[in-house]
């Protein structure tokens, strides 16, 4: 009876722990919707309005992202056409082509990357709008092809690790290298699912509805 009440006594307290990590991180996470971003307008509301008109004139939704973002820009992709958007991943085989109706989505979190600068480019030269994700607005090499920026003030991979100032080496990070802006994204994202189907009038059943059934 002892080692078995020993055994649930490290049960809690393994669990206790995984908790309060999760906690740390959703905090850590969390906190980044907190900070400013004017003159920037705030990140959800940019979103939401830009992809509420691709809907009110049955446009289309193209999106694209390297690394990480881009399996975040990925999964809002898939919800997208589970809200009734015409939404396209950039470089899938039946992607169409883009016209000056349309909108891309895309993410450089550090400000820049040559593919999605690229890719910017040529979307903005067929008209169509490009709204850009990015912890660094001001200095990016991606912005100057943007209709709408959303800012996410959130660590990317731009930014310098934390130096430990006692032994002069870098600390271990909680999120390291771009792993908060990244999560912000997932987060944001899911807040855009809820506030779309909100201002589509979209039901729970109607969105399940177009979830695919060939799984």
């Amino acid at each position: 009876m002892c080692d078995r009440r020993a055994g649930t006594t490290m049960d809690s307290l393994d669990q206790l722990s995984s908790a309060a990590l999760a906690s740390k991180i959703s905090g850590e996470i969390s906190s980044v919707f907190s900070k400013p971003t004017a003159p920037h307008p705030p990140p959800l509301d940019v979103l939401v309005m830009e992809l509420a008109a691709v809907a009110a004139r049955k446009a289309r939704v193209f999106l694209y992202g390297v690394g990480r973002e881009g399996l975040m820009l990925r999964a809002l992709c898939m919800r997208l056409t589970h809200l009734g958007l015409s939404a396209h991943l950039v470089f899938d085989m039946t992607t169409p082509p883009i016209s000056s109706h349309d909108l891309l989505i895309t993410s450089a979190g550090p400000g820049g990357f040559s593919t999605v600068d690229a890719i910017c480019q040529v979307a903005k030269s067929h008209g169509a709008r490009v709204l850009l994700l990015t912890a660094q607005p001001e200095i990016g090499i991606c912005v100057r092809h943007a209709t709408a920026v959303a800012y996410v003030p959130a660590k990317t991979m731009a930014d310098k690790e934390d130096m430990d100032r006692a032994e002069g080496s870098i600390s271990r990070q909680l999120l390291p290298m771009g792993s908060l802006y990244e999560g912000a994204l997932f987060v944001l994202f899911e807040m855009v699912v809820y506030k779309l189907a909100e201002a589509l009038g979209e039901s729970p059943e109607a969105i399940r509805s177009r979830h695919t059934n060939l799984e």
